[in-house]
């Protein structure tokens, strides 16, 4: 089969024939149509952060086809069912986290297109138990995105806490931020976005956020609270620590900052003011397959539509030069011929 390969720590991505995996005991081998590419896979093929992607790596974790092969052991899914293949890959099942409903935390999960190999690729093995089935009324190339991208915004939203008709920013208007605007107005709150540029707050107001702050021109704190006293959520998807102390600045007392975007550096936090005021302060990484499956409802019922542009898998090189640039509005999908 024909995939895109990481052989090294960031050198370009080889488009080479490799052998279609094999389907064993509780798998199943889903024949790619589209693939997400997240800003997640650049680190991965960066080796940017501490714990690294195994190399060789076939990138790619939000992939989306039919299945064309199953497991004489699986029984819940049938040949020709379209699935989607998440960032989680497969968790164990029987820890403290997965027994909570928190499998996104297991400490034994592993993870599509990093720990193991994903979806950049005509075919793709995934766990049975883990992919998730995709509403029929969306297509492959509109479902591609929520699998990551969708998923996550959704998931910070839930551990928000905020309530309907509460204020929530979101910080960043891009591939999750535009995402996260639309989930936030489906689930009944008031947005405010911040980023700068016309042309992704004008994005911001015609995906439904009530107010918009140029980061770049006023003080996003100070803006939000001259005007609403604060919001009571904040979800930074903005890979910039100035984002995330301004965001957490923004809240009001018993707000929640939600962090979800992952740069390199530390975000000191004002110990006297966090307890005075009740701050929380939350990290919130994917979600499980509860929650994709909510998400992609959202999708299906047509509450929420990813910005998208399509690509061949011979172009994820320039599409991650794209990327790295930050000349990507919404979300590149691999359409797979």
């Amino acid at each position: 089969m024909k995939a895109a390969v990481a052989t090294e720590f960031k050198s370009p991505l080889e488009i080479k024939e490799v052998e279609t995996p094999q389907v064993t005991s509780g798998k199943v081998l889903v024949q790619i149509h589209a693939c997400g590419v997240c800003h997640t896979d650049v680190h991965a093929c960066h080796g940017d952060w501490p714990v690294k992607a195994k190399l060789p790596l076939i990138p790619g974790h939000e992939g989306v086809g039919q299945i064309i092969e199953i497991a004489g052991d699986v029984h819940h899914l049938v040949v020709g069912d379209r699935v989607g293949i998440p960032w989680l890959h497969s968790a164990c099942g029987h820890c403290d986290y997965c027994l909570d409903g928190n499998e996104n935390l297991c400490p034994e999960q592993q993870n599509s297109g990093y720990s193991v190999d994903g979806a950049y690729a005509q075919y793709c093995l995934a766990d049975a138990n883990y992919v998730v089935k995709i509403p029929d009324n969306l297509s492959f190339v509109e479902a591609a995105p929520l699998f990551c991208a969708g998923v996550t915004t959704y998931k910070a939203l839930k551990v928000s806490g905020a309530k309907p008709g509460q204020w929530v920013s979101i910080v960043g208007v891009g591939g999750l931020g535009h995402l996260a605007i639309q989930y936030a107005k489906a689930m009944g709150f008031n947005v405010i976005a911040v980023d700068t540029g016309n042309e992704k707050l004008s994005l911001a107001k015609d995906l439904g956020a009530s107010m918009v702050v140029d980061y770049t021109k006023e003080q996003p704190e100070a803006a939000i609270k001259d005007r609403i006293g604060g919001v009571h959520a904040s979800v930074v998807t903005a890979v910039s620590k100035s984002a995330f102390a301004a965001a957490y600045r923004s809240l009001r007392r018993g707000g929640t900052c939600v962090l979800v975007g992952l740069p390199p550096e530390t975000l000191p936090l004002p110990i006297f003011d966090t307890v005075l005021n009740g701050t929380k302060v939350i990290g919130s990484i994917v979600g499980t397959r509860k929650d994709l499956k909510e998400c992609l409802q959202f999708a299906a019922d047509g509450k929420v539509k990813s910005i998208i542009e399509t690509a061949e898998l011979k172009d994820i090189n320039h599409v991650y030069a794209r990327m790295l640039r930050g000349e990507i509005n919404g979300r590149v999908v691999l359409a797979m011929k």
